[in-house]
């Protein structure tokens, strides 16, 4: 491995001169003697195969040259100080990975911020996201491949705390004969459509959850899947609110008229696979999921917080 002939000492020094542009105010900045500095800049210039500096009467400019080698220096200063602060929280504990198993029906805009302002405060953990669904969501927790989960539902002998609630519409196209009834729609109206429902993601413990009356049905993986097949006119289906509100809004599709039976809520749970062994890491992403779902879910109005 070659080593590097200019310090990163000598990047931090030339930083310091053009945002002082003095090497006086640079050496108050740094705590260290003009003397030093000026050392310190006329053997980088030496070992610089071109000048990064001019002296224009007492201020020191950039050169055309030095504006880049400014801005990379700027880089490699910031990586080494990442360096450092990665190490310092390794040695309290602070995880490398972060894996969480998100049900479909979850909005995922609140999952994706929390992990934007994660990324920013740590961005030297990963974080990786697993959408699951049904008792896919909980086996991913008990066999532990991830560290918690956030669903409607909460896999027995664990300990969930409640972060909002989604509302599940009947919703259907809106040129679909059960959206163009003009009459209130019963059960057995419903039983007689096609209905489209998300197959489970789990392996062991296959689940069923909802109104599952319709004897015809089309089954697809994803709650994406679902909407557009709803889009399509396939059939009616129990979907989430946030995620088609917007389509709901252009008239696209169409809430099915069932009276008082016209929505139905879900509890929000996010489960802690081992909340005695969570590291720093795990808790501050819990502080930020708590954070980005809360107004978002109160926003959309469909959930009470």
């Amino acid at each position: 491995m070659k080593t590097p002939r200019i310090s990163l000492e000598q990047w931090q020094v030339l930083a310091a001169v053009v945002e002082q542009g003095s090497f006086a105010k640079a050496a108050d900045v740094l705590n260290k003697s003009q003397s030093a500095v000026s050392y310190a800049i006329a053997r980088m210039e030496q070992q610089l195969p071109t000048p990064a500096l001019r002296l224009e009467g007492r201020k020191a400019v950039l050169t055309d040259a030095g504006e880049l080698l400014y801005r990379r220096a700027l880089q490699l200063i910031s990586f080494a100080n990442d360096i450092e602060q990665t190490a310092q929280r390794l040695a309290q504990g602070w995880e490398t990975q972060i894996a969480i198993a998100v049900e479909s029906i979850v909005p995922i805009d609140p999952v994706l911020k929390a992990m934007q302002r994660f990324g920013e405060y740590a961005p030297q953990t990963r974080v990786m996201l697993l959408e699951t669904t049904l008792s896919g969501t909980d086996e991913a927790l008990l066999e532990q491949r991830v560290d918690m989960m956030i669903s409607p539902s909460t896999p027995p002998g664990f300990l969930a705390t409640p972060i909002g609630d989604i509302c599940m519409l009947p919703v259907a196209a809106a040129n679909h004969s059960l959206a163009q009834a003009s009459t209130l729609l019963s059960e057995e109206d419903l039983r007689q459509a096609r209905q489209i429902v998300i197959r489970d993601s789990g392996q062991k413990r296959s689940q069923d959850k909802g109104w599952l009356g319709a004897e015809q049905r089309f089954t697809v993986s994803h709650v994406h899947t679902m909407i557009k097949a709803l889009q399509a006119g396939l059939g009616f289906a129990f979907a989430p609110l946030p995620l088609v509100n917007d389509l709901l809004n252009d008239g696209t599709l169409k809430q099915l008229n069932l009276g008082t039976n016209i929505e139905r809520k879900l509890p929000i749970y996010l489960t802690v696979a081992k909340p005695d062994q969570l590291g720093p890491a795990g808790k501050r992403f819990i502080e930020e999921l708590n954070y980005c779902f809360k107004p978002v879910l109160q926003r959309n109005g469909d959930v009470h917080v």
